[in-house]
């Protein structure tokens, strides 16, 4: 009786095509059974025919070259090889006098008309493979252009079945937003963020923080935005799901990753580490703790002597935090103003001018599409130009609903007076990260020179400071239904509305209110309320 190993193949691709294992086991053994052949050993493998370099196939062929068995039974052609390199192995095991069986194919492999049908055979099969990938392609090409992604959701997301945008997932889809939040704010090194992450919740699938790769594709995975982007086609899509970071946070975390937004270091996390200049050479002030205080020194050797306790540097910062300085009467002035401005119609002129920039975005699409299509520029300046207009047109679509939710009326520009009546208040009830991203945004050329601290409100603030200056003592009370005030007047709401709406204001408030959520913030709410009353 002759002895042969058994081979049983199934595709992993899913696409509801060939024989389950066992079924080609059973028409392996009737065809075994007929032909006074033993199975001495079984090969099984779950991968696609095709594509070459099967581990387990390599490994059966292997054996049969060392004549381990006599020859090896499979239950047809296409569940042997779909690809010309495997097929031509298996023609070489047949060169070598080693039997090649298939159990629903009768022809004998060994005689020139067998052979010549199997080849025929294996072409159809090839030839099959081929036009479903195409199909499959074609399909997958379809949904991309409606806004659908048609391959398993990024973690954050959960699928919802077949042709279904994809949603945020309820619980990890919060935590990478987080993700994203923290690794911008410059505290965190990819090694400590997949720590703070599982930490949190946000975990891979065996149960331990995400591998530093993972953590790596999806902070530079432009899906999050709303863009779908194909690497390996090297194409770009409008995404139709929801966005789950901003294109401005987005925009940060490319700069931290690329290096150009400060050095990450979380091995010592100093509150003013990096933030500090040496007022003789520019350079950061280096943070030690010694004796229980965290002293900042410069540690150039040609600069003199140059050392600061930590204490100045915080009293430097409130100082400057606080310069803006708002009573409940100058408040009410501000929002009553405001409030008669949004109805004076500003509103429809910005909506006129979001919709230009969006319609000049979409030509500049067009236009690099057409040079795409005439060949002008290559494929990968091609992906990389669209995947940019694509985050233009969602930060400028994110804009748009910015401002049709507060925009130019009394409750954007009410936020703007409450964060800065009480931005030092928050900064004393922030964690460290939240003082941080305050100092980055809400001072400039902050440096120490022999014991003299120098800190810069941000322009941001020196422009709403004077906006307000100029408002709070306007007349709030209006003499006729029709507002007409002083261009003067007009210029300084244009101002606080604009800067209302600026991605740092937006940052803050966003800060102010997450320290609602912890104990701090409920204090800081309770002294907030008792202020107010």
């Amino acid at each position: 009786m002759k002895q042969c190993f058994g081979y049983v193949r199934v595709s992993t691709q899913k696409q509801g095509e060939g024989v389950s294992l066992e079924a080609q086991r059973d028409a392996i053994m009737r065809f075994v059974g007929r032909n006074d052949i033993t199975v001495i050993r079984w090969f099984e493998e779950q991968q696609t025919a095709a594509k070459s370099g099967r581990p387990v196939f390599n490994a059966m062929l292997k054996d049969l070259r060392a004549g381990k068995a006599a020859g090896v039974v499979m239950h047809k052609i296409d569940r042997s090889a779909r690809n010309f390199f495997d097929w031509a192995r298996i023609g070489d095991l047949a060169d070598r006098g080693i039997d090649v069986h298939f159990a629903t194919e009768s022809f004998d492999f060994r005689s020139r008309g067998g052979r010549l049908t199997a080849n025929i055979q294996m072409a159809v099969a090839e030839d099959y493979v081929r036009n479903l990938r195409s199909e499959i392609k074609k399909g997958q090409r379809g949904l991309l252009e409606r806004g659908y992604y048609p391959f398993s959701a990024p973690i954050g997301y959960r699928n919802n079945g077949k042709g279904e945008l994809k949603t945020i997932d309820p619980i990890s889809g919060p935590l990478v937003r987080q993700a994203f939040e923290l690794y911008a704010s410059g505290q965190y090194s990819l090694h400590s963020l997949r720590h703070e992450l599982a930490r949190r919740g946000l975990r891979g699938a065996s149960g331990g923080p995400l591998s530093k790769g993972c953590l790596e594709r999806f902070l530079a995975n432009p899906f999050y935005t709303g863009t779908i982007r194909i690497r390996r086609a090297g194409e770009v899509y409008a995404g139709g799901h929801e966005p789950l970071v901003d294109a401005e946070l987005f925009e940060r975390v490319a700069l931290v990753r690329s290096g150009k937004s400060g050095k990450k270091v979380t091995r010592h996390n100093h509150l003013f580490r990096g933030l500090f200049a040496c007022g003789s050479c520019g350079r950061a002030m280096i943070p030690e703790r010694q004796k229980g205080h965290v002293y900042y020194r410069c540690h150039v050797p040609a600069c003199p002597r140059n050392c600061i306790r930590e204490e100045p540097l915080d009293s430097a910062v409130r100082q400057v935090l606080q310069a803006v300085r708002l009573s409940d009467q100058s408040i009410t002035a501000i929002e009553h103003l405001a409030k008669e401005w949004s109805r004076a119609g500003a509103r429809s002129c910005d909506a006129k001018t979001v919709s230009m920039r969006l319609a000049k975005v979409n030509e500049r699409i067009e236009r690099l599409e057409d040079a795409a299509i005439e060949q002008i520029i290559d494929k990968a300046t091609f992906m990389a130009r669209k995947e940019k207009l694509l985050l233009e047109k969602t930060a400028i679509e994110q804009e748009a609903a910015d401002r049709d939710r507060s925009g130019r009326d009394k409750d954007a520009i009410g936020r703007l007076l409450e964060l800065l009546k009480n931005l030092v208040m928050h900064y004393d009830y922030a964690d460290p990260v939240g003082k941080r991203e305050i100092i980055e945004i809400g001072t400039s050329n902050r440096s120490v020179m022999a014991k003299n601290v120098s800190v810069e409100p941000a322009n941001w603030l020196v422009r709403a400071g004077e906006a307000v200056a100029g408002l709070s003592c306007a007349d709030a009370r209006t003499t006729s239904r029709i507002w007409r005030p002083s261009k003067h007047c007009e210029q300084q709401i244009q101002e606080l509305a604009k800067l209302a709406r600026s991605s740092d204001v937006e940052r803050l408030h966003q800060r102010f209110m997450d320290g609602y959520k912890n104990a701090a913030g409920t204090r800081l709410h309770d002294r907030i309320d008792d202020d107010a009353l």
